[in-house]
């Protein structure tokens, strides 16, 4: 998401090195690249240029700091406008007990899924979740909502037999009072903004169970019909917030950038991913940062807090001190990382890597090398030096890969053993030296597990 807008962005912004005072006519070619990039993320032309009028009046005669670059100046302007157009303030949701929740939106818009999500997400943060579907319509949507809440351990009801979509959520509603729920999320049926009598029956719900949040679930990658159709809920149903989804697919993120100014509704969560733990609050401040390809390290020290167990991470730096690292620590650094999401999405947050792309495949060259090494003994993995030809080739057959492969993750895997010992005896600038070296000669170490 939003790759080609940062990258659009960064050369817009290049033009103004050496500038030393922000005037109209030397903003008036970066702003139209700017103006260019948005409309091309596909946000709403009014948004955009309501956008680039705010940047250019709060730009133009401003004398540029000693030290400040011109662009970083310019920069920091736009971080602050894209804040403000994202959601400035709280985006998170209520804080009541018992806490409920309607979900809403078009067909195929993800909410089945994002109930999950949310449901799963609350959990974690100390409610006791129970999902009520009520989507009748869609074949197979409540069978859907039940293994996803067994999967989650989030209490669940539904009603396969009722068409009346007001009592079956009054009917949840009792259930997951009566199970001592806090948190109950009702899951209805996709519909279309111009669907009369649908609009009508999910109105009768929201009167029926009075909930404290309806949240509309949008498909990100709709960009500006995505406003259109919050519009029109919105004039519906009241809503208190929205649910992005689909933002980790080739969407623009033209919806992420117009929805709240021109609905005025706040985006609370974003949908990142397939899986159920693919799913974050939205914070405007981060994605405005990540925009500007200046990373996003909050989220990622969250990320890595959520899924790395502070006490191997300890042990593994202790290891690597020591230069006693195997292919078995290898293994579990490898899956640890998994845990936190795509590389791609981790690289987004590094900040000044957010605009670099990792190989195509390069998660899938990572699940080779972890099958590579799954496929080792577990004295294969602490002993690597004895893995022979015949050991390697059982390896690559267990592995389904060439031995090409194995051979070349055993040759990468020793270079970074000899790289942890030279740093344990003190030969850190001798390493330097002999990388800078291979480098001049087109050497170097690739990461592990990737190709050149």
């Amino acid at each position: 998401m939003f790759e080609s807008l940062t990258d659009k962005l960064s050369s817009a912004l290049r033009n103004l090195r050496g500038v030393g005072k922000l005037s109209e006519e030397n903003m008036a070619a970066a702003l139209a690249e700017v103006r260019t990039a948005l409309l091309a993320a596909d946000v709403h032309f009014t948004v955009a240029r309501q956008f680039i009028e705010r940047v250019q009046a709060k730009c133009v005669g401003q004398e540029v700091l000693k030290g400040v670059a011109p662009g970083q100046q310019v920069v920091k302007i736009i971080n602050d406008e894209l804040v403000a157009l994202l959601g400035e303030g709280t985006t998170d949701i209520a804080a009541t007990r018992p806490l409920k929740i309607l979900m809403v939106g078009l067909h195929g818009s993800g909410k089945t899924t994002s109930t999950a999500k949310l449901g799963k997400l609350l959990k974690k943060r100390g409610y006791r979740p129970f999902v009520v579907g009520a989507d009748i319509y869609r074949p197979a949507a409540i069978d859907q909502l039940e293994i996803l809440a067994k999967q989650e351990e989030l209490g669940f009801y539904s009603d396969r037999a009722t068409k009346d979509v007001p009592a079956l959520g009054a009917a949840g509603l009792s259930a997951a009072q009566a199970a001592g729920a806090d948190c109950i999320i009702f899951d209805t049926a996709g519909r279309l903004q111009i669907d009369t009598d649908l609009i009508e029956e999910v109105k009768k719900l929201r009167a029926r169970v009075q909930p404290d949040e309806v949240l509309l679930v949008a498909d990100g990658a709709l960009g500006q019909e995505a406003v259109n159709v919050a519009k029109a809920f919105h004039e519906a149903l009241s809503l208190t917030g929205l649910i992005l989804t689909k933002l980790d697919g080739d969407t623009r993120g033209g919806a992420a950038l117009s929805i709240k100014s021109v609905t005025g509704v706040p985006i609370k969560f974003v949908g990142v991913g397939e899986k159920t733990a693919d799913f974050e609050p939205f914070y405007p401040d981060r994605l405005a940062s990540r925009i500007l390809g200046m990373g996003d390290v909050v989220s990622l020290v969250e990320r890595a807090q959520e899924n790395i167990d502070e006490k191997e991470a300890a042990k593994m730096a202790e290891k690597l001190k020591k230069a006693e690292f195997d292919l078995e620590d290898f293994l579990a650094q490898m899956q640890q990382v998994k845990k936190m999401g795509s590389m791609q999405s981790i690289m987004g947050m590094i900040p000044g890597m957010s605009g670099m792309q990792l190989p195509a495949g390069a998660d899938k060259q990572m699940a080779r090398t972890e099958a590579i090494i799954q496929s080792m003994t577990k004295q294969e993995r602490r002993k690597p030096d004895i893995l022979n030809g015949s050991r390697r080739k059982r390896i690559a057959d267990g592995a389904g890969v060439k031995i090409v492969e194995v051979n070349s993750l055993m040759k990468q895997f020793q270079q970074m053993q000899q790289m942890m010992k030279m740093m344990k005896g003190g030969g850190g600038k001798k390493m330097m030296r002999q990388m800078e070296a291979m480098k001049g000669k087109g050497g170097g170490f690739p990461p592990m597990g990737f190709r050149r």
